[in-house]
């Protein structure tokens, strides 16, 4: 059998294919820079045999904000606001972990109540991503209908986060050394009534979704990525735990608390789309494990450290990494000890890393699982633009 090369017409000149004799053409076809199932603007080019993927080729960067090189041109503080804008289904987290980097330059720390409040509220963030993705995935495979039960359930944290801070969604609530402000008074009570409502939910939405039998024929066995292919490209959270790589900051590299907490890390076995879903689907009730523990021993006390008069960063660099909804979240720092501006600051964002390996679910699969996989990454595209 030959091979030759041909031009194809919706290519840039010079982009040629191989063909081969006795086999149908390929062809390319875009999805986006506008499908919903992408949670924001990316173009997915996907090469296909009938309808057999070939290759997918994501093409980022339709609403990149630039966000590192304006945070390098705010003070340290001012920069905590830039990473609500990271990925905003996890604001509270961003900016626990630029937070962190900050107090590792500075040399605060953090009083105990401060510390509590920080798990409390970063596990409930990654509950209420978890379930942005459980409504938004269901909806992406046909059922209309999950987004509403995941947005219900949902509710009851965001009511917690608007008595925190005043907003839904970009929250803005840490502060080097603990928090803006106290918890009010309502905090621990509607934190119960956010955790009873969640694990009702959940019970309802596994019967209605998990267990549903053409759910199940729509992701096991779809999108199989291996372990050793997960490290190889960086992958991490539940798209790494999926392909049965019991990696999780909090447990092997524990920063804040979490070293008190008794939590399990879920896994897969598989590393299919169907693994990644229930990996997420166990997270949530784990989260709810170390809110229930936590508010089982908050402390009353202090809960911001004193304030310095001085934010001027001190000649050095810093890492700090959280283990976000998404997976790993790096903040680099670097400062000049001439002022309070960083001279660098640098993001490892979990979903960029993720989203590198779409390309290896998709490949041999049909044109239908390119949806089914790119949503089980969960990515937000924000996050993945900067």
């Amino acid at each position: 059998m030959t091979e030759t090369f041909r031009q194809k017409g919706t290519l840039p000149p010079g982009f040629l294919v191989p063909v081969r004799d006795g086999e149908t053409d390929e062809f390319f076809v875009n999805l986006g820079p506008q499908h919903p199932a992408t949670h924001g603007a990316l173009r997915l080019v996907v090469r296909l045999d009938g309808e057999t993927v070939r290759e997918v080729v994501p093409h980022m960067g339709y609403i990149h904000r630039g966000i590192e090189y304006q945070a390098e041109r705010c003070s340290a503080l001012q920069s905590i606001l830039f990473s609500d804008r990271f990925d905003y289904l996890t604001a509270h987290m961003n900016n626990h972990c630029v937070c962190m980097a900050i107090e590792r330059a500075l040399g605060i720390g953090v009083p105990e109540r401060g510390e509590y409040v920080r798990v409390i509220v970063d596990e409930l963030t990654r509950v209420s991503s978890h379930l942005i993705f459980l409504g938004s995935f269901g909806t992406d495979l046909g059922g209309t209908t999950c987004f509403l039960y995941a947005f219900k359930m949902r509710e009851a944290i965001t009511q917690v986060f608007d008595e925190l801070c005043g907003a839904r969604l970009t929250m803005n609530f840490y502060r080097p050394g603990g928090s803006s402000a106290d918890v009010p008074e309502s905090f621990e009570g509607s934190v119960r009534n956010a955790v009873k409502t969640v694990r009702e939910g959940m019970k309802e939405w596994n019967d209605f979704l998990t267990g549903n039998v053409i759910f199940q024929e729509r992701t096991r066995g779809v999108g199989i990525l291996s372990a050793e292919r997960a490290i190889a490209l960086g992958c991490s959270g539940p798209v790494l735990r999926g392909s049965g790589v019991e990696f999780d900051v909090r447990r092997k590299n524990p920063y804040g608390i979490y070293d008190r907490f008794d939590f399990d890390v879920p896994v897969g076995s598989v590393g299919d789309v169907w693994d990644r879903y229930m990996v997420r689907v166990e997270e949530i009730e784990q989260s709810l494990r170390i809110v229930e523990q936590a508010l089982a021993s908050f402390p009353a006390g202090p809960w911001r450290s004193k304030e310095r008069v001085s934010w001027r960063l001190p000649e050095g660099s810093w890492y700090a990494e959280a283990e976000t909804a998404k997976g790993t979240l790096g903040v680099f720092l670097e400062g000049t000890g001439k002022s309070d501006r960083p001279w660098r600051i640098k993001v490892r964002s979990p979903s960029f890393s993720n989203l590198m390996a779409l390309d290896e679910m998709c490949r041999g699969g049909k044109v239908a699982d390119v949806v089914a996989c790119l949503g089980s990454i969960d990515p937000v595209i924000p996050e993945v633009d900067r």
